[in-house]
């Protein structure tokens, strides 16, 4: 069975940076995509980056872009996000999540077949 648990958010000032950690547990074959999305009250799931677990190619949203650098460690199977720069529009409960279950791997999509329970992050400005 795959678990999926986020790490790491909280609330911080505009200009911030905060670092999710996902310890992924269970077995997963193959080659597969990973990657982290939010959503905010009111707001649609948003994809903000992804990555496959296999190689170095990254997509990351237009509003995340420059800010937001998503990294794995395979040997802890452990994904991260690290947020720089954060706005109080990234204000929004984020998921880690793996194996696509729709979409392609780098088109921002948030449709996988596992996520964890989510990770609150506020920016205050």
């Amino acid at each position: 069975q795959v678990s999926l648990v986020e790490s790491g958010g909280g609330s911080v000032q505009t200009g911030g940076s905060l670092r999710l950690s996902c310890a992924v547990s269970g077995v997963i074959y193959g080659d597969y995509c990973m990657g982290w999305f939010r959503q905010a009250p009111g707001k649609k799931r948003e994809g903000v980056a992804s990555m496959r677990s296999v190689g170095d190619r990254t997509y990351y949203s237009d509003a995340v872009k420059g800010r937001f650098t998503i990294s794995r460690d395979n040997a802890k199977s452990t994904l991260y996000l690290q947020m720089n720069t954060l706005k109080p529009e990234d204000t929004a409960t984020y998921y880690c999540a793996a194996v696509l279950s729709d979409g392609t791997c780098y088109s921002g999509t948030w449709a996988y077949e596992y996520s964890g329970q989510g990770t609150q992050v506020t920016v205050s400005s």
